[in-house]
Parts: structure tokens; C-alpha cells; sequence
């Protein structure tokens, strides 16, 4: 390496592949960024680099030499590393030390017991599941997860007729040739990769098998639908298993279930659409199938629906050297299981070419709702988060709002059909309108912000009571807001 190839190299800047250090007295860090580079498609660590790029060089003694050689031999598996040092300047002696590895089958590596990734320019202790997916790799000669056979699963397990499905769409949209659909099952599975040796593969039972297996825990999905915006209160709350397309569909089923319609015109017809647009939805359920970590067992992936927003979450990582940002607007495909992605690819349900994202961000703006966002949680989760707009929230309250409203007049027309007054009479035959008026009080002054519909469902008594009774109250209570809706402030401070 000369110090034109320097020069190169720091004209890219740090980067997935390459850090700058001052001095290897930062030679600790230095190791555990090359230990990420071993991990990831290799790269090169530069000593005698400032932050901003400027060659600085450093002085290079024997005992930095051997300090060197006594790091590398802390690498597991020992690491085939070149090393180079790079004159700077004859006259000071100063040198570049340049440490560069290419990634290979080994990994992964560890330097003193830990293992570390890389993440665009962040160099982080790697995931307990990133790390058995990589020693699984090693240990079966490099083959992911989905491509291991399994000699228990027969063709008894499989959905023949769902398998007959992606074949039919895989035909119709000129993704498979027409001699796959006369052609034998196990030709078909073959020609798809999901079956090795007469041997089916994990990709084929994720896929396509007819019932939820107990020995395929991982092929689960949890649905919950929360009251507000935290997991204090379910309204709903399932988990399913099954294949692939099966989880996909009750995730799609749960969607319309609790997300509520609007209708938009087009032309001279009118459509009823979610608030969130179907098309994106689909989407980030699709790609958490495709991405998901199987290897892992551990938790299911999760759709959860809050009053605000819609959260789909699955075991993963996103992929390395990918900023989420981009991603919105440029093409990403890196499948992390591609035998499972390539079915979906035949059903026209995942973006061979890495549209799925931004596909995403597109009918979001095609809608006027948010963008979706993206997070990761200790490098193996991933959460994919959709924003319910404003208008579409104060919308359904405001349908609430009339729903408690009917329901109440309806419940006190039942009262009255059966001879009771709203006010009802005490067991003491006293009245109780003056108790509610005074709880009705007492609730305004610990909240000034209440709505009629939630002061009905803190006392329980109808509605129609509630808003009677803040009528005859005019001179102690204010309603603040527009006619349907806002909420009734306490005002007589004095009458207390």
C-alpha cells in the first residue's frame, strides 16, 4: 500500500469499511473496528489519521510493532491480516499504519471473547442473534437457515394447493415458466429451491405448511389492538400461526378490523379505504416475513394498533451499510432470507428490485399520511412504524363521541320503558341528582379538560344523564370547544 492508495482511501471517508485513528494509542478501538470489518465484508483501519481526514502519521517503534502482533493474536478464529507502514515523512520518521482484512467464511470473529459489527461508520458489540446466525453459517458450510432440510417434514405437511397458488401467479405474471404447472410437485419444490436431495427445506415449511407446528415456533404472529396509546388496556389481542401467506392474510384481516374506513371519491365512484394506506401496510408486513431472523425462536413477530399508530416489529436487523433515510427514496434489496422472498416474488407480493420501501414511503405521500419510520433495537429488532394523521384521529373520536351518544340515549329509553327516571331514586329515597352533580364536580376540578363521554364512562351513567346534569349546572360549569365534542371546564370556584 503506498500513500497514494492513502489518499484514496481517505478521499471516501470513514465509512462501513474504513476508520481513522490518531495514534494506535487508540489501538483497542482500532481492533474491535477491524474485528467488525473480519464480521462484515472486510475493510481497513488507518493509524496516524485526525478525524477530518488530515494525514498526521506517527512515530513507529519495535514495541509498537509488537504491541500490534500481541493484539492480533487476541482474534478468534487468528485472522489473516496485512499490515503495512506507510512512510510519511522521511525527515520525522513519521509513518501511516494501515491494518486491512477482506471478509471470508470464518467468521465470526471475535477479538478478547467479543464479537463486534459494523453499521455504516459505528463499530458496536454484535447481537446475540447476529452472532449465531454467522457461527450457523460457518458451521453448516455457509448455508442460511431456510436452505437446512429437515428429514421430518414430508410433502404430507405442505399446502399443496397454496404451493399451486404461487404457481398459478407465478405463471400469470411471467415469473415462472407455463411447463410449472404440469409439472410434479417435487419438481416444482426443487425448481424453487425448497427441496434438496428429496429432502424438503425450513423455506418450505415457513412457506407452505398446512398447519401451526410446534417444532417451527418462530412461524408465529401476535396481533393487539391497545385502548389509547400505551399496552395498559387490550381491545383485542391474538396470535396465530401458520405459513407465510396465512400469517399475512390474518395480519391484513386484523387491519381492516381495527383501523377505520374513509371513502374517497374517484371519478363517480366512491371507495372506502383504511387511514392508513392499504398498499404500505402490506408491504412492511410482507417485508417482516421476508426479513425476519428464523434461525432465532424467540419472540413472535408483533402487530400492534394504537389509537395513534400502528407498530409491526419482528427479530432482525437492518441491513448493514443502509441508511434508513436513503432507503425511503432509493432502491435497497437485500433480502436476509431470499428462498422465502422469492415465493412472495412469484405472488407479486415482494419487490425483487428493492422497491418495497420506498413503495412504502410513495403511498404514504399518495395518501397524505406520515412517512414510515424505522428503528432497530439492540441490532435484532426491527420496528416499522406507521403514524395515524391528526384529522383521521379527531375523526374517529368525534364518531365515538356520537356512538356513546346513541348508545345512551338508547339506554335510557330502555330505562324509561321500564318505568325508571334517569335520576333514578336512592335505596334512602332521596334523590341522587344532587350526588352526581357533585361528583360531576369533583371530577372537573381534578381534570378541567374532560369530555362528556369520558365524565359518562368514570361515573358510569348514561350520557344523556351526564349532559343533563351539567345543563343545570350552567353557573358552575363552561363547555369549551366546538358544539360536538370539547370538553367542560369547573368555573365556580367560590361555590366550592
Amino acid at each position: 500500500m503506498t500513500i497514494k492508495d492513502i489518499e484514496v482511501l481517505i478521499g471516501k471517508g470513514e465509512s462501513a469499511t474504513l476508520e481513522f485513528k490518531k495514534t494506535t494509542g487508540q489501538l483497542e478501538r482500532g481492533m474491535e473496528s477491524l474485528c467488525a470489518f473480519l464480521n462484515g465484508e472486510g475493510g481497513c483501519v488507518l493509524f496516524g489519521i485526525g478525524d477530518d481526514g488530515e494525514m498526521k502519521g506517527q512515530q513507529v517503534a519495535d514495541s509498537t510493532k509488537r504491541t500490534i502482533a500481541e493484539c492480533l493474536n487476541q482474534f478468534e478464529p487468528f485472522p489473516l491480516v496485512n499490515v503495512d507502514y506507510i512512510p510519511l515523512d522521511e525527515d520525522t520518521g513519521r509513518q501511516i499504519v494501515a491494518l486491512s482484512v477482506s471478509g471470508n467464511s470464518e467468521k465470526p470473529y471475535c477479538y478478547k471473547g467479543r464479537a463486534y459489527s459494523r453499521n455504516q461508520s459505528a463499530t458496536s458489540v454484535m447481537s446475540q442473534i447476529h452472532y449465531n446466525d454467522l457461527l450457523t453459517q460457518r458451521n453448516w458450510g455457509g448455508l442460511r437457515w431456510e436452505q437446512k432440510t429437515n428429514p421430518n417434514i414430508s410433502l404430507s405437511d405442505l399446502d399443496e394447493e397454496e404451493i399451486r397458488r404461487t404457481v398459478r401467479v407465478g405463471i400469470e405474471k411471467g415469473r415462472l415458466p407455463e411447463s410449472s404447472l404440469v409439472a410434479p410437485l417435487t419438481d416444482t419444490l426443487t425448481r424453487m429451491e425448497l427441496m434438496s436431495d428429496g429432502k424438503l427445506t425450513n423455506a418450505a415449511v415457513v412457506l407452505y405448511t398446512n398447519h401451526a407446528r410446534m417444532d417451527y415456533a418462530q412461524c408465529q404472529l401476535r396481533l393487539a389492538r391497545f385502548k389509547g396509546t400505551t399496552k395498559e388496556e387490550f381491545i383485542d389481542n391474538r396470535q396465530v400461526g401458520g405459513n407465510a401467506f396465512k400469517l399475512l392474510d390474518e395480519a391484513m384481516s386484523f387491519f381492516f378490523k381495527h383501523l377505520s374506513l374513509s371513502g374517497v371519491v374517484r371519478g363517480l365512484i366512491r371507495e372506502e379505504e383504511l387511514t392508513l394506506p392499504y398498499k404500505a401496510l402490506r408491504e412492511a408486513v410482507v417485508n417482516a416475513l421476508c426479513h425476519r431472523e428464523y434461525n432465532s425462536i424467540g419472540a413472535a413477530t408483533t402487530i400492534a394498533i394504537y389509537d395513534d399508530r400502528v407498530e409491526i416489529n419482528n427479530l432482525g436487523r437492518f441491513p448493514l451499510q443502509i441508511d434508513f433515510n436513503d432507503s425511503l427514496e432509493a432502491p435497497l434489496s437485500v433480502p436476509h432470507n431470499p428462498l422465502i422472498a422469492q415465493s412472495f416474488y412469484y405472488r407479486e407480493l415482494f419487490e425483487s428490485w428493492g422497491r418495497g420501501i420506498k413503495l412504502m414511503a410513495d403511498e404514504c405521500r399518495k395518501h397524505n399520511v406520515p412517512l414510515p419510520e424505522f428503528n432497530t433495537f439492540n441490532n435484532n429488532m426491527v420496528s416499522t412504524v406507521f403514524h395515524i394523521p391528526q384529522w383521521a384521529i379527531a375523526r374517529e373520536n368525534d364518531l365515538d363521541e356520537h356512538k356513546n351518544e346513541r348508545e345512551n340515549e338508547h339506554e335510557n329509553e330502555r330505562e324509561n320503558e321500564h318505568g325508571i327516571d334517569a335520576t333514578n331514586i336512592c335505596g334512602n329515597g332521596q334523590r341522587e341528582t344532587s350526588t352526581r352533580q357533585e361528583q360531576i364536580l369533583s371530577l372537573l376540578k381534578e381534570n378541567n379538560r374532560l369530555s362528556i363521554t369520558q365524565l359518562s364512562k368514570l361515573l358510569g351513567i348514561p350520557y344523556i344523564s351526564v349532559r343533563r346534569e351539567l345543563e343545570k349546572m350552567s353557573e358552575k360549569v363552561r363547555h369549551v370547544g366546538p358544539k360536538k365534542g370539547g370538553r367542560w371546564e369547573f368555573v365556580a370556584l367560590e361555590a366550592d
